[in-house]
């Protein structure tokens, strides 16, 4: 397979007799004559090996290795040198630069130099895509899913997450928001840096401030020292806000100078701070009425909504409750120190028939519930808790009367099922059908016409 080098130099003859050489060992040559030109051939994706001359007119070999390390540490670069400027190669060496040849040399001294380069860069990438394969693998683990549902959750995670871009989740109540948020900044090129979380509900509207931008010593009773807050120690990384529609009308416009500047100010002090932090915020109400009532900047929203993905209830991916259930009883029974490994067919086929109103939070709470009653290896019916129990009984006494009555009920019976869960969908998202076509996992143009053919009316859905 030929391999990519960058020849840096300029003075044509050397040029010229590195890329015969080179040629003639069965490489590809690109050839630059200063270090300014060099560093657009060096975002080339298929480049291998950078030799470069130090001493050029404008931009000298020292600052382009150091250039070209920042945003190619992928690439090895090679100096070739006279002996006079060794110890200028070897300060090179110290920069990042992977090895240096002294001029004058041999075909067969640049040859095995630059073979050993070749070998450092597959190194280098090989390392580069186990590192990612892990990566991912730590990230998606917690995701645990392989419906439909769930692997297209996956997909929009994947796509937005190599990005710096703002994401906003939304869903009910238990679907894992927050996991989404966390997956995301694993699967990120900031998955090395801080991930810091901060519950804009679960803290008082008067020290919401300081915890989010922190403070200086004397801004107000009781600051006896400073303290960063959670934007400062995000610095570098993931910042996720949960509950973001309970953020304080003042601090929303605080927040909003914050993404448009990506700067803040310590409470109580006039020094302005950079910052360099990704945002992820959640909520499981709906942003855009709480505009239209003057309870939410709708620029601010528009800032954080610039990708946007919806955390799925769980009864729309119920093929993965099994699997949920399993993964729960797997981690909490190490916890517990409790020798129960599974689940009967009887309790499954309960948590499956189940509407789990409460989500993944609740299916997990279920499970630990049901682990510490269980007094065998194995979760039975007898052992869940009886909420869960009673709607698989109805439904089971429901199939009796259909198989009773005949199969012409059968259609009225799914229309009517139809009709309460497009109820349900409309009214947790307010009527606004885009959003209930994505919690019913049909288009938008399916619900539509599903909707006239139910005569359903928007208008009469009670919010």
């Amino acid at each position: 397979m030929k391999r990519t080098v960058l020849v840096v130099d300029d003075e044509q003859n050397m040029q010229t007799v590195m890329r015969m050489v080179l040629e003639n060992a069965g490489h590809e040559v690109l050839i630059a004559d200063s270090g300014e030109s060099a560093l657009v051939h060096a975002q080339n994706p298929n480049l291998d090996v950078v030799l470069t001359d130090l001493r050029m007119p404008g931009m000298g070999g020292e600052e382009f290795v150091i250039r070209c390390r920042k945003e190619r540490p992928d690439v090895p670069v090679i100096i070739v040198t006279a002996h006079g400027t060794i110890r200028s190669a070897v300060k090179s060496i110290h920069d990042g630069a992977a090895d240096y040849l002294t001029k004058p040399f041999e075909p067969e001294q640049l040859e095995i130099v630059v073979h050993n380069a070749i070998k450092l860069r597959d190194i280098l990438r090989e390392n580069t895509r186990l590192k990612a394969e892990v990566n991912e693998s730590r990230g998606t683990k917690r995701l645990v899913g392989e419906g439909r549902v769930a692997q297209q959750l996956l997909e929009e995670i994947r796509r937005v997450a190599p990005y710096k871009t703002g994401v906003l989740i939304t869903g009910e109540s238990g679907t894992g928001k927050e996991l989404v948020a966390r997956t995301i900044h694993e699967l990120s090129p900031r998955r090395e840096r801080p991930w810091v979380a901060l519950n804009c509900s679960a803290i008082p509207r008067d020290l919401l401030e300081s915890e989010l931008f922190g403070y200086i010593k004397g801004a107000f009773t009781g600051a006896t020292h400073n303290r960063a807050g959670r934007l400062e120690q995000a610095q570098g990384g993931t910042l996720f806000l949960d509950e973001i529609a309970d953020l304080d009308a003042s601090l929303q416009s605080k927040l909003l100078r914050v993404l448009q500047e990506r700067e803040f100010s310590p409470v109580g002090s006039n020094q302005v701070r950079a910052v360099d932090v990704r945002f992820i915020a959640a909520t499981n109400r709906e942003l855009k009425a709480l505009v239209q009532e003057g309870k939410f900047r709708e620029d601010l929203l528009y800032r954080l909504d610039v990708y946007s993905i919806v955390a799925p209830p769980l009864r729309s991916r119920r093929e993965d409750i099994p699997l949920l259930a399993q993964t729960f009883l797997q981690e909490l029974a190490a916890e517990t120190d409790k020798r129960v490994t599974a689940f009967t067919p009887a309790a499954l086929e309960a948590l499956a028939g189940y509407a789990w109103p409460g989500n993944v939070r609740e299916l997990r709470n279920t499970v630990e519930r049901s682990l510490l009653s269980c007094q065998g290896t194995t979760i039975d019916i007898g052992d869940l808790p009886g909420a869960i129990v009673a709607p698989s009984a109805s439904a089971a006494g429901e199939k009796c009367k259909f198989e009773k009555k005949g199969k012409k009920n059968l259609d009225h019976w799914l229309e009517a099922m139809e009709r309460d869960a497009i109820l349900e969908a409309l009214a947790q998202t307010r009527g606004v059908q885009t959003h209930a076509a994505k919690k019913l996992g049909i288009s938008e143009r399916s619900l539509w016409h599903r909707i006239k053919k139910l005569n359903i009316q928007i208008n009469r859905v009670i919010y």
